[in-house]
């Protein structure tokens, strides 16, 4: 849900979102509702666990807990489809896995999409035996054919794959790291899900120093983040959700572009807008992350 301002253009749409879930955050810390009381019962929770680690997607124990793992994990069974992107056990996502929704906006829950975005951008994962596994130190991105990141099951292994080393590189640099379509995607989701994390802004983490940001430029993270702030005060209901495939393309220098078909829908009171744009990012590698150098979009056909 979220806000439309009418002096906004159609296509800074995503942008003018970001970091909104303050407004809904701090509507209270109130007790979980009635109604949704039957979804944290521990042998609901069970049957979701084991349902996302039949499909790959949670390797935690089968305990009936809601962790902050649980929820990267729905995060990831959203994402791959096509479900508004939440990191909880709401009614669509419910819906999907035949179970009961479990959604409250309560301190831990707060703090617990922090951490579930955190994880989807890292990678994290943990093991059935618990041992826990992240990335291979820096993601590096050199010459590579590009691979389309398709956002159906059967199409999860692909890879950007290094095809050459580059003539005259450096000595001290490393063999390419193969990107996973899996990585990419869940980097996006991350990126979506900051942007409704209750801490206003927390999208920023994602940006460089300096970004060519939309149509103003390049500019710094300090002024996106107050960007992000003012649009924060205006736009306190909104749903996103991949809608379809996403393609990366190998950029100059250690950069791939990914473009990612994006739905949403935007409500403030009585005012709704709804729609859906392509949504583009330059990735470049830093340290043992990935950080966006370049931001636009357009609105779809």
């Amino acid at each position: 849900m979220i806000v439309v301002v009418a002096a906004v253009s159609p296509c800074r749409l995503y942008a003018a979102v970001q970091g909104n879930d303050q407004i809904i955050a701090n509507s209270g810390d109130s007790p979980r509702p009635e109604s949704l009381s039957a979804g944290w019962a521990e042998d609901n929770v069970r049957v979701v666990q084991e349902k996302l680690r039949e499909a790959g997607l949670y390797f935690g124990q089968i305990d009936g807990a809601y962790s902050s793992e649980l929820a990267a994990a729905l995060g990831r069974y959203q994402i791959r489809n096509g479900l508004p992107i939440t990191g909880q056990l709401d009614e669509d996502t419910s819906k999907a896995l035949g179970t009961k929704a479990a959604v409250t906006t309560t301190a831990d829950d707060r703090a617990r999409r922090s951490e579930t975005w955190r994880r989807l951008r890292s990678g994290e994962q943990q093991t059935p035996n618990n041992a826990r596994v992240v990335p291979t130190p820096r993601a590096e991105l050199s010459p590579a054919r590009v691979a389309s990141a398709q956002s159906s099951p059967a199409s999860s292994d692909a890879t950007i794959q290094s095809e050459t080393q580059p003539t005259g590189s450096p000595s001290t640099e490393r063999s390419t790291t193969d990107m996973s379509t899996e990585r990419l995607r869940d980097y996006v989701g991350a990126f979506v899900l900051a942007g409704l994390d209750p801490h206003v802004g927390s999208e920023t983490d994602f940006f460089a120093e300096r970004v060519q940001y939309y149509d103003e430029g390049v500019i710094g993270r300090e002024k996106i983040r107050k960007d992000l702030q003012r649009y924060a005060a205006r736009w306190p209901e909104r749903r996103f959700w991949l809608d379809g495939d996403i393609t990366a393309e190998r950029q100059n220098g250690n950069r791939v572009r990914v473009t990612f078909p994006l739905r949403y829908e935007l409500r403030n009171g009585g005012k709704h807008s709804s729609g859906k744009i392509n949504k583009t990012v330059v990735l470049e590698a830093a340290s043992d992350d990935l950080q966006i150098v370049s931001v636009n979009e357009r609105k779809s056909d």
